[in-house]
């Protein structure tokens, strides 16, 4: 099967950050690898389910044609411990074929042939031993239909028949699926030896070894065959990439002729030919001006045709949405590469670096961001970490894996560094995993993931498990379709497209505790913003405070006393520090501090702790304005009120209450299949409300 470079096809990155060949990383939650589990499972259920219907053959038994005939006996042959072949066939000048012979693999006697002149020839011992079991089909015509019926049959053997474990080994059985060609010339072109790739293929599937529908000679057979197609493959292949990734340049500098904000930048081999590429958009350009502190660089796929590494940096704006801000081709993932890809990128945003860069583990990147943003806070995103525990420790750790795992979660969010430390050390002896190289590569970049390390980096929550998910499902979204660099460029164009972004519209931020600070937040914060602080402001009625001589506070919960927060204020410029660090890491105030607020009588937050980059004001796309805010407390003040005279007088009886409940439903069910209208619905049910 030779690999087809007419496509592009994504994949997820298989080296491991260890420097290791041969380990090999198995991304926990990957859709495509369930995808690929779930299908040989559904496969499996499927091929047993037509056995179970596979009934013994007949004579007279009709088909629709000779293939469906082979297929039903062969199905039936599996499930009796043997496999069938096709033998003679037998044609006319009027009805073409007419007769096909299908008979047990073991039919008839091999024919003695001719030994070679060699010094040693092989004597290999014939497994046909003249079994008559044979299935003879005839075709016939009926009322100008095709059809194929069952002339003879014999089931009688004249030797031993298999057991279901080894009659899946019979050659007949053993196949090689597509996709699993494509693995296996990857794998086989990466330099891993036949048995590994077996152990891979196993891995990826979730079977036990020895389980798959082919053995190890198969493979090795395979790619026997193939590696002169896979010699000349590599050569169109590189024909290929030279011609897309200069074709992709050519619409680069098409896109710089139609928009003057478009940028781009590339370098290029000994030969001239073009080696890496990035580009970015206008919108993200400016919008890196307001959400620029935070950026995400993800390089966790590579092309699977071209071996192209590909790099998306990646923003949160003001409503928790992913923007793009650009893009990358780089030939390979060594430090000079991602020195090259983070050095362009700082020109594309006009010399602006990042307070704090994201990213997987990766010694090549680490060296780069290292070289090209010395003063930009590196963090490795958890999520990519935890990905990748299953693959690193659930073998060696067996039954003991889930144990673990639950353990270094919670080891991973420990506030102090000297509790991290010491809990590490009790987890590693523990699970005797002092010499693990993984174990090693985590401890020895430990700077950059637990909490009790970062917390002080301002993260802008791009670390949430929910901007995790949305930017997993952005990537697969583009990278989903087997598309040429052409092609893939106009879809990063689509995403990058700020007018596609989710919009807030006219969604109304309901008041929860009547307080003055959350109020004034409403009308400053973005809804996704204020729900957040929201949140904490209704967390911090569960503190309690306690003022120092200094005047600081120690804010405990007051179900857990043991667990305390210093909170040092600082009245003369409104000044709030919480040990927590919680506005330092999100950009939002915490419990702790709103807490201390509260206690101080502040009845509006300063202004410095309601951040720009969380403020209406500096949406990217329209949102609701002051006018449009009021209309929708009128319309709020209105409900609430009618709702209060309704569940007043629907009390007084069960006929009322009854009654009632069942219009609700039914209002309800059909204000909820009702099309959304114009953006102006809400200003339009003010106006209502202020008429009646």
């Amino acid at each position: 099967m030779a690999t087809k470079p007419s496509t592009n096809i994504w994949i997820r990155r298989q080296q491991c950050p260890c420097g290791d060949w041969k380990c090999y990383i198995k991304y926990e939650g990957d859709d495509q690898t369930s995808a690929s589990s779930q299908q040989v499972k559904t496969e499996a259920l499927s091929s047993t389910s037509f056995q179970e219907a596979a009934f013994t053959p007949y004579v007279g038994q009709i088909f629709k044609s000779d293939d469906e005939a082979f297929e039903y006996y062969s199905n039936f042959a599996r499930k009796n411990g043997f496999s069938i072949r096709k033998a003679r066939s037998t044609e006319s000048q009027n009805l073409g074929i007419y007769r096909r012979d299908f008979v047990c693999y073991r039919s008839g006697f091999n024919q003695p042939r001719k030994k070679a002149n060699v010094e040693h020839p092989r004597d290999r011992k014939s497994v046909r031993c003249g079994c008559d079991a044979k299935l003879y089909l005839t075709k016939e015509i009926v009322d100008g239909v095709t059809q194929w019926y069952i002339s003879q049959f014999s089931n009688v053997h004249n030797h031993e028949l298999l057991e279901d474990d080894q009659v899946r080994l019979l050659p007949a059985y053993r196949k090689i699926q597509e996709a699993d060609q494509e693995r296996i010339l990857l794998l086989s072109k990466a330099g891993f030896p036949v048995n590994r790739i077996v152990k891979v293929l196993e891995l990826e599937k979730g079977v036990q070894p020895g389980q798959l529908p082919f053995i190890e000679k198969d493979v090795r057979n395979f790619v026997r065959t193939c590696k002169k197609t896979v010699q000349e493959n590599d050569a169109l292949l590189t024909e290929k990439r030279e011609n897309d990734l200069l074709e992709l340049l050519e619409a680069c500098k098409a896109m710089a002729e139609r928009d003057v904000d478009f940028v781009y930048d590339y370098t290029t081999d000994e030969n001239d030919k073009v080696e890496n590429i990035a580009w970015s958009y206008g919108d993200s350009v400016r919008a890196y001006t307001l959400f620029g502190d935070v950026v995400t660089f993800d390089s966790t796929y590579r092309s699977i045709t071209y071996g192209l590494l590909l790099g998306f940096w990646f923003g949160m704006d003001n409503h928790g949405n992913a923007i793009l801000l650009g893009c990358v081709l780089l030939q390979d993932e060594s430090s000079h590469s991602f020195a090259w890809a983070l050095q362009t990128f700082v020109r594309l945003m006009r010399g602006r670096r990042p307070q704090t860069i994201l990213t997987d583990i990766d010694s090549g990147l680490r060296d780069g961001i290292a070289r090209e943003l010395p003063n930009t806070k590196h963090v490795i995103c958890i999520w990519h970490i935890l990905s990748k525990l299953s693959s690193w420790f659930s073998l060696p750790l067996g039954s003991q894996f889930e144990e673990f795992k639950a353990e270094f979660n919670i080891l991973c969010h420990l506030e102090n560094v000297e509790d991290f430390e010491h809990q590490w050390n009790l987890l590693v002896a523990r699970f005797g995993l002092a010499s693990d190289k993984h174990i090693a590569l985590l401890f020895s970049y430990r700077a950059s993931w637990p909490f009790s390390y970062i917390r002080g980096y301002f993260l802008a929550r791009a670390m949430t498990a929910e901007f995790s998910q949305s930017l997993d499902t952005f990537l697969k979204r583009i990278l989903s379709g087997q598309t040429c660099l052409q092609i893939f460029f106009e879809q990063v164009g689509t995403a990058a497209n700020f007018g596609n972004l989710t919009r807030e519209g006219m969604q109304y931020m309901h008041i929860k505790t009547c307080m003055p600070i959350e109020e004034h937040a409403r009308s400053i914060l973005t809804p996704y913003a204020f729900r957040v602080l929201q949140h904490e402001i209704l967390l911090s009625l569960q503190y309690a405070t306690t003022e120092m001589d200094n005047g600081s506070y120690l804010v405990r919960h007051y179900k857990k006393m043991d667990s305390e927060y210093l909170v040092i204020w600082i009245p003369e410029d409104e000044q709030i520090h919480c040990s927590c660090k919680e506005f330092e890491h999100s950009g939002i105030l915490c419990r702790h501090s709103l807490r201390v607020f509260v206690v101080k009588n502040c009845f509006q937050l300063p202004e410095k702790y309601l951040l720009l980059r969380w403020r209406l004001e500096s949406s990217l796309v329209p949102t609701e304005d002051q006018h449009a805010l009021g209309s929708s407390d009128q319309c709020a003040e209105a409900f609430h009120s009618l709702a209060a005279s309704l569940l007043t007088e629907s009390l007084i009886s069960r006929e009322r209450f009854s009654y009632v409940h069942r219009e609700l439903t039914g209002l309800l069910d059909h204000v909820r299949s009702m099309s959304l209208s114009d953006e102006y619905a809400v200003n339009m049910a003010a106006n209502n409300v202020s008429e009646s």
